[in-house]
């Protein structure tokens, strides 16, 4: 990532949890990873529209990584959950370190559900997407 980008850090949020999902680079394992995406949700208080939402998001973005998925590896998910809202990177081993379009229906999409999105690519052609999604109605004091 960069400095320019819109997704904060950990350092930044101040991250409360982190959870990290290894799991094979195969469509058949995204139930387990979106049941725990909504599990984590739940546990910040998401309403259950926010947690529909993050769990289609997290899909979205697994889908369009494990397109070029170099047959055999992990996808990574890491969950980060702050007192705001919760921070989601899923990553791929890649062949070239393809960066996924942004000027897509599907990035149009990822960005409506997620709130603030993000891709790199990081060491060993590894690429990742980010996904940030704030709480929409926080509790006032």
């Amino acid at each position: 990532m960069t400095e320019e980008t819109a997704v904060p850090t950990a350092d930044a949020i101040g991250v409360r949890d982190a959870v990290t999902v290894n799991m094979p680079a195969d469509s058949a394992y995204l139930s387990v990873l979106r049941t725990a995406t909504a599990g984590l949700a739940a546990r910040l208080d998401f309403t259950l529209d926010e947690i529909e939402d993050l769990r289609i998001g997290v899909d979205e973005a697994c889908a369009m990584l494990l397109s070029q998925a170099l047959p055999g590896t992990e996808l990574t998910t890491e969950f980060e959950l702050t007192p705001e809202g919760m921070r989601i990177s899923v990553s791929v081993l890649t062949a070239d370190g393809r960066l996924p379009a942004r000027d897509t229906f599907a990035w149009t999409v990822l960005s409506a559900l997620a709130g603030e999105v993000d891709s790199g690519v990081g060491p060993d052609d590894r690429v990742y997407i980010v996904l940030y999604k704030r709480r929409g109605t926080l509790e006032s004091a």
